[in-house]
């Protein structure tokens, strides 16, 4: 049998640059339930929010100088339904937790995610902890609570 030699070596330097996609660090949400919902680019928290529900607005598409966000979504699409606004009416193409059902996003166009502009996670419905209810998921529950109180 011949004799196997191998040799490797391995290199690294302290003056090399980070490279893009070494310093984009991915964040991955879930629904209340456990499932996993949602891996983007960047924190939720920091993304602008919608001022008619507070939900928070993730762009699909590039338009001008605003880039849109990479993200992939695990939401079952269901039909649509029409929410009544100030002004007016809006329809929502809803997403749900594949798992439990939960609401979890929508958007202005009918499926698939991103076939529109932007695509919004209702307020209080990711986590970025398995398992974990999220903070602001009962937000709007204790303003209701607390105006029926006085």
């Amino acid at each position: 049998m011949p004799k196997v030699v191998s040799r490797s070596a391995v290199s690294s330097s302290t003056d090399a640059r980070p490279t893009a996609s070494s310093t984009a660090a991915l964040r991955v949400y879930y629904c209340i339930c456990g499932e996993f919902i949602l891996v983007i680019d960047k924190s939720l928290t920091a993304l602008p929010r919608r001022q008619t529900d507070g939900a928070t607005v993730i762009r699909c598409q590039d338009s001008g100088d605003a880039k849109a966000r990479v993200f992939k979504l695990n939401a079952t699409p269901k039909e649509p339904i029409l929410v009544e606004r100030q002004g007016g009416h809006e329809k929502q193409y809803r997403f749900h937790c594949p798992r439990c059902a939960l609401p979890v996003a929508y958007q202005s166009t009918p499926p698939p995610a991103k076939s529109g502009p932007f695509l919004y996670i209702f307020k209080g419905a990711l986590s970025q902890i398995q398992g974990q209810v999220p903070p602001d998921a009962f937000e709007d529950e204790k303003l209701l609570s607390d105006s029926t109180i006085a």
